[in-house]
């Protein structure tokens, strides 16, 4: 082998090298990219999510009395600030442990423990910090959506202590049995972004406190059911639209990766059941009502977003159309129902978080695309009943444990004045 052969063999290593060094850049780079591209949405949504309280705030100060405001916008700033630092104390642990895959229940500690890197345990798409704080804003939510159902006769103090129990308890258990791998996950029950998990859980703990509070007062008379309508349907409104785009948030941050073909999915698929549910509510309450209720549209469009979130990701956006349209259907139905059953709820909680959370994690059985063994009929049931059930009963326990001890309820006299005067010495308007 003469000398000029040797120096081309060793030019081609050499550049055979350089290529494979940056082949394992360019991969690196790549990877990087794509990490911090997921993390930052997941980040973006959890900010998305942080504006639903906003949204909640507002639609439930417009949908209470002038009399209420007050109290009503004291509930949610307490709500958020409780949620975090419960979920930061005992949630987050309860419900991802890391532990008993397939149980029923699993617990690593008390506060935060990071694992080595920041990195969560079971993905390496976003930090462990963003992972918490994504799920934190989760967990806040359910306790905002028993606020408004209890509206207008509650004691602050009893709420308050409800809502650390619903988060640090009662909320991460049953998050536990599906999204922290447990026995729900096993069965192969399925819930994208929380129909059930969040929505319809907390709609059972709401009709628990609705049944031991009682109505307002003047709501059912000798006469019949007296309207209570809200103060301010342009609070309200803007509740309904904050919320709507804080979804985008809730339903395209629990892709939990910055996917861009089911990123862009979802958005749809909840934007048109959004959109089915707000016609479906118009033409089922004139036809009930035989009038244009603005109250049955909003949250028509609410009912839409809820019945969409177990199935986001996984039905057709035709599909997402019948399952927006029959949530809003459900709506009026359902604002009827509870009424005939003199269960007073200022918001309609109940018929948005509950009816249609249960509508929409059994519309995954119906239109969701799975292999075999995931999203089947009777397993959603079986999540619903399971999840249904510890939700309402815990739920109810604690609430007549509060109302047998220091009371839920003020007395008929504050509930006149307005809890503004009495719980805060303030109104909400000069």
């Amino acid at each position: 082998m003469d000398d000029i052969q040797i120096k081309n063999e060793v030019e081609i290593m050499d550049q055979l090298s350089t290529a494979l060094r940056l082949a394992e850049e360019a991969q690196k780079a790549t990877e990087t990219n794509a990490f911090m591209t997921n993390n930052l949405w997941i980040l973006v949504a959890a900010a998305m999510v942080f504006i639903m309280h906003l949204g909640f705030s507002m639609l439930e100060a417009g949908f209470v009395r002038k009399k209420n405001v007050v109290n009503i916008l004291f509930k949610n700033t307490m709500i958020i600030a409780i949620g975090l630092l419960i979920y930061w104390f005992v949630g987050f642990n309860l419900m991802y442990p890391g532990v008993n895959k397939g149980g029923w229940f699993g617990f690593s500690g008390f506060m935060l423990s990071p694992p080595d890197g920041g990195m969560t345990a079971a993905y390496a798409d976003y930090t462990y910090w963003s992972d918490f704080i994504f799920q934190a804003m989760f967990a806040a939510t359910g306790a905002t959506i028993v606020s408004g159902a209890v509206a207008g006769r509650i004691k602050l103090t009893s709420f308050l202590l409800f809502s650390i129990v619903f988060v640090g308890l009662i909320y991460p258990i049953t998050g536990f049995w599906k999204w922290g791998t447990g026995w729900l996950d096993a069965r192969g029950f399925y819930d994208f972004a929380g129909s059930t998990l969040v929505h319809s859980v907390g709609g059972w703990a709401a009709l628990a406190g609705i049944i031991l509070l009682g109505p307002r007062k003047g709501k059912y008379t000798e006469r019949g059911t007296k309207p209570i309508p809200g103060h301010s349907m342009p609070l309200a409104a803007l509740g309904i639209f904050l919320l709507w785009f804080g979804w985008y948030g809730f339903n395209g941050g629990s892709v939990l990766s910055a996917d861009p073909e089911l990123v862009s999915l979802v958005f749809t698929t909840t934007s048109l059941a959004a959109a089915a549910g707000t016609v479906g509510a118009f033409f089922t309450s004139y036809l009930m009502f035989k009038t244009h209720d603005l109250s049955m549209v909003m949250n028509g469009i609410l009912g839409g977003l809820v019945g969409i979130t177990a199935s986001a990701d996984s039905v057709s956006v035709n599909s997402a159309v019948l399952i927006g349209l029959i949530a809003g259907i459900l709506i009026p139905l359902s604002v009827s129902f509870f009424e005939k059953l003199k269960l007073d709820d200022p918001v309609g909680a109940t018929s948005v978080h509950l009816v249609c959370g249960i509508w929409g994690t059994l519309a995954v059985a119906i239109f969701g695309q799975f292999d075999e063994g995931v999203g089947e009929f009777s397993d959603q049931l079986i999540g619903i009943l399971a999840c249904g059930a510890f939700s309402f009963v815990v739920s109810f326990i604690l609430f007549y444990v509060i109302k047998v001890t220091m009371g839920i309820r003020v007395d008929e006299a504050e509930e006149i004045k307005g809890l503004d005067y009495v719980e805060h010495k303030m109104s909400a308007y000069s």
